[in-house]
């Protein structure tokens, strides 16, 4: 009985540890963080090429819509760097100079930020609003992060 009752601990110790290990490398690879405009000119050599997501405000001014074409030039500055960003697509209706964006895409050697996915950061306070349901706009720019 002993030696059954201490197997079955045994295993039991095993399979949680093996549980927990599966579960953290499971995390670690689906956590995405995002670089600074800061942190990207300091990468040098290693922000060419590598598919990187980009997170600050669009800098006011900077933002230019491409006649014609379904494309958009801004910069991204977290106050210290800013980098030059042109985006493919079209932008999310709560995109405009001021606000916190998340741009994924890839550093150029030409010197500029090739993006294909653009997202509006907002903190934790925000809730999209229901189908029907009146926006308020004092309450959406309060939650929308560069805004408050």
């Amino acid at each position: 009985m002993k030696r059954s009752r201490l197997f079955l601990i045994l295993a039991l110790g095993a399979a949680a540890i093996g549980f927990a290990i599966l579960a953290g490398s499971g995390i670690s690879r689906n956590l995405v963080y995002y670089w600074t405009p800061s942190d990207l000119r300091n990468a040098g050599d290693k922000a060419y090429g590598a598919t990187i997501r980009l997170g600050g405000q669009v800098a006011p001014g900077s933002v230019r819509m491409l006649n014609g074409v379904s494309a958009l030039d801004f910069d991204v500055t977290d106050k210290k760097s800013i980098v030059h960003v042109k985006s493919t697509g079209a932008p999310p209706q709560m995109f405009r100079e001021g606000i916190g964006v998340v741009v994924e895409g890839t550093m150029t050697r030409a010197g500029y930020f090739q993006s294909d996915r653009l997202m509006v950061s907002h903190n934790n306070e925000y809730r999209a609003p229901k189908d029907g349901q009146q926006v308020n706009a004092k309450e959406l720019i309060r939650t929308t992060k560069g805004l408050e």
